[in-house]
């Protein structure tokens, strides 16, 4: 019997050893997100909050247990996002804008009362230009964009996977009516303006609500598994316009965003307008149009043929109707 105890402790101790071993094991090293700045043309490098973080969850063994176990679920977002609405949480404000060069100066002036009440501070009225050209759609916040022209041939971001819209919607009918159609991703970095804003005037219908997980939606986790969209927690609503026709708007979740707020009231959308704002964390909005429908911006199109994002703000010109 000692033997056996003794035997089951070693196992255990030399278990516990490897499993220490494997998880600051390098594997490999995450390769930079690289994107275009749509103002300069530029090229640059992404600085990625807790980037090291988020490499380990998503290509460790040891993190991807954890990611599974703990990080991926709504009580571990909720309990962050209840940590970044005390008080105490202000003073991570002042560090957070001096790392990611905040521009403070386009956004209203207020004493901050946590991290998440700066977080989704408001713009200063004029400080995005909206094009109101009634043929154009535009960025619904400030961001990163992707876009494909056509989701029913053309390869969706990695690995080969296309966007499954049965599974991201999750209603058959409503999946049938974007095949072949054309897909906009922005992505929302934890640095970047958080609300959020309708792309085009037309009717609205009630908002849908899908519960999921909350995985990352950075590149470093969506390069290991873009099903993460069809998988997270997500809402959309249908911008009805006769240029454009049902125009899919959907905001995903990701870690540690405490929630998704619509706080738009009434069943008109007026281009330009704010339609909601995520609290703490990285968040992307999608926007679906049918087939023909639209000409997406042709640089945002080659830039992801060359896989890169492109760097935009909310009111910019992004596509126009056919």
């Amino acid at each position: 019997m000692i033997g056996i105890h003794t035997s089951k402790k070693r196992f255990i101790l030399a278990l516990s050893i490897f499993l220490v071993l494997l998880a600051f094991y390098p594997f490999q090293k995450p390769q930079p997100i690289r994107y275009v700045d749509r103002a300069t043309g530029q090229i640059k490098t992404e600085q990625v909050e807790a980037g090291g973080w988020l490499f380990w969850l998503y290509n460790n063994p040891v993190g991807e247990l954890s990611l599974q176990a703990v990080i991926k679920r709504k009580f571990a977002s909720e309990w962050y996002g209840k940590r970044m609405d005390k008080s105490a949480s202000v003073s991570k404000i002042e560090p957070f804008i001096h790392k990611y060069h905040i521009n403070m100066g386009d956004f209203q002036k207020k004493e901050y009362t946590s991290f998440n009440d700066f977080f989704i501070r408001k713009l200063k009225p004029g400080a995005r230009k909206i094009d109101t050209n009634k043929n154009v759609v535009i960025s619904p916040g400030d961001g990163k964009i992707q876009a494909w022209e056509n989701i029913g041939y053309q390869y969706f971001i990695v690995k080969g996977y296309r966007m499954n819209l049965h599974n991201f919607l999750q209603n058959d009918s409503l999946a049938h009516v974007y095949t072949n159609g054309s897909l906009v991703l922005l992505r929302l970095c934890p640095y970047d303006y958080h609300r959020f804003h309708f792309p085009l005037s037309g009717m609205l219908s009630p908002v849908v609500k899908i519960k999921g997980d909350y995985y990352s939606v950075n590149p470093i986790a969506l390069r290991q598994d873009i099903r993460i969209f069809c998988e997270n927690k997500r809402e959309y609503q249908i911008i009805s316009s006769k240029k454009f026709g049902p125009v899919l708007m959907s905001e995903i979740g990701a870690t540690f965003v405490g929630s998704i707020i619509q706080d738009h009231r009434g069943d008109t959308a007026v281009k330009g307008e704010e339609a909601g704002y995520f609290k703490f964390g990285g968040s992307s909005i999608i926007l679906l149009f049918k087939k023909g429908k639209v000409n997406i911006d042709s640089d945002l199109l080659r830039n992801t043929r060359n896989h890169l994002e492109t760097q935009v703000r909310m009111g910019e010109h992004i596509a126009v109707a056919k």
